[in-house]
């Protein structure tokens, strides 16, 4: 899979491809990662903002979502000195831009996005 061209809007991303369907997708795209977990409300509130949200940019962005509790995946949230869940980081070129934890409005996460998106 080339990570320019062929994700789809809205994936799930594990450990061990983190670096490439994430970081270097970065490049090409903004890229919001949900990190979040089954046993969270909070996070199940969430996830349907951020899905309703990605679609609606039709590939201007795209959502990647980490489960925590999955394989490898709480590596990936010790990286980024994650606390809580659920918590969404935002990439641009490589590198986080923005961060936020918690569930939070529709519009609330559209300003956020529309702020990196430029």
């Amino acid at each position: 899979m080339n990570a320019t061209t062929d994700l789809p809007i809205i994936y799930a991303v594990d450990e061990p491809e983190f670096d490439e369907r994430v970081l270097a997708a970065s490049h090409h795209r903004l890229v919001m990662v949900d990190f979040w977990a089954e046993w969270c409300p909070p996070c199940r509130m969430l996830t349907p903002v951020l899905e309703g949200l990605a679609q609606g940019y039709a590939g201007r962005i795209g959502l990647a979502e980490v489960e925590v509790d999955e394989g490898e995946n709480m590596r990936v949230a010790g990286r980024y000195g994650l606390r809580g869940f659920p918590t969404v980081l935002l990439f641009r070129a490589g590198q986080e831009v923005e961060r936020f934890s918690g569930a939070r409005s529709a519009g609330w996460v559209q300003s956020l996005i529309e702020r990196h998106l430029g």
